[in-house]
C-alpha cells in the first residue's frame, strides 16, 4: 500500500467493496481532491490496445490512462451511484482530476461515478454495492418482507373464517328439534257438563255433592 503524505486530505483504508480511499480532513464542495494517473495508452497500436485491467480509465476514443501503478492511490476510490466527487476529464492534457461536487466531512468515504460502460462491464453482473444501492436493496427486502407478512396474515384470517363457518355449520345440525306448540282449534276438546262425581240418590235422581 503506497505512503499518503500527512498533507493531503485522505487514506486508504477498509471500504465494504475491500478497500477505499476516505476523507481526513474536511473536503469543501468544488475542491480538487486527487489526480488520476499512470501510463498512457494509444489505441492505436495493438500492444497498448490489447491491455485489459479494472483501472483503465478512457481519455477518448484514442487515450486511455493505465491506472493500474502502485503509485495512483486515486486507483482505491470506490464507486457509487450517488457519489460525492466526479471526475473532471480533460482529454487534451491527457489528465484526469477528482473534484468534491458535495462538502466531504472526515471519516467519509470519497466515491464517484465511474460511468455506464463501467458500470455495465463489472459492476452490474455482480451487482452494485454502493450504499446507495444497498440501501435500496435494503428497501425492497423490507417491503417484500411486509407484503409476504400481510399475506399471510389476510390467509390467516380466511382460513379462521372457514374454520367458524364450518363450526356454525355443524352446531346448526346437531341442535335438536323443538315442538311447537298448538294454535287455535288443535285444543282438546273438553267435556260437557259437570264431572261426575259421588253423589246421592233424591227422587230416583242423581245429585251430586
Amino acid at each position: 500500500m503506497p505512503a499518503i503524505p500527512t498533507s493531503k486530505p485522505y487514506r486508504i483504508g477498509r471500504s465494504k467493496t475491500g478497500l477505499g480511499l476516505f476523507a481526513t480532513k474536511p473536503i469543501k464542495k468544488g475542491e480538487k481532491i486527487i489526480r488520476y494517473f499512470g501510463p498512457i495508452l494509444d489505441s492505436k497500436k495493438k500492444d497498448e490496445d490489447a491491455i485489459e485491467n479494472k483501472y483503465l480509465f478512457e481519455l477518448n476514443n484514442r487515450w486511455t490512462i493505465d491506472g493500474s501503478v502502485r503509485e495512483n492511490v486515486a486507483r482505491y476510490i470506490n464507486h457509487s451511484c450517488k457519489p460525492n466527487a466526479e471526475s473532471d476529464v480533460r482529454p487534451r492534457k491527457r489528465k484526469v482530476i477528482i473534484r468534491a461536487i458535495k462538502d466531504i466531512e472526515p471519516g467519509d468515504e470519497i466515491n464517484y461515478d465511474y460511468g455506464t460502460d463501467y458500470f455495465k462491464a463489472y459492476l452490474k453482473p455482480i451487482g452494485c454495492k454502493c450504499e446507495a444501492c444497498e440501501k435500496k436493496r435494503a428497501k425492497k427486502r423490507a417491503e417484500a418482507r411486509a407484503e409476504k407478512a400481510l399475506l399471510k396474515e389476510k390467509e390467516a384470517r380466511k382460513a379462521q373464517r372457514k374454520v367458524e363457518k364450518t363450526a356454525k355449520a355443524t352446531k346448526s345440525k346437531k341442535a335438536p328439534k323443538t315442538k311447537t306448540a298448538r294454535g287455535p282449534g288443535k285444543t282438546k276438546r273438553a267435556t260437557s257438563g259437570a264431572k261426575r262425581g259421588k253423589g246421592k240418590t233424591l227422587n230416583g235422581h242423581r245429585v251430586a255433592v
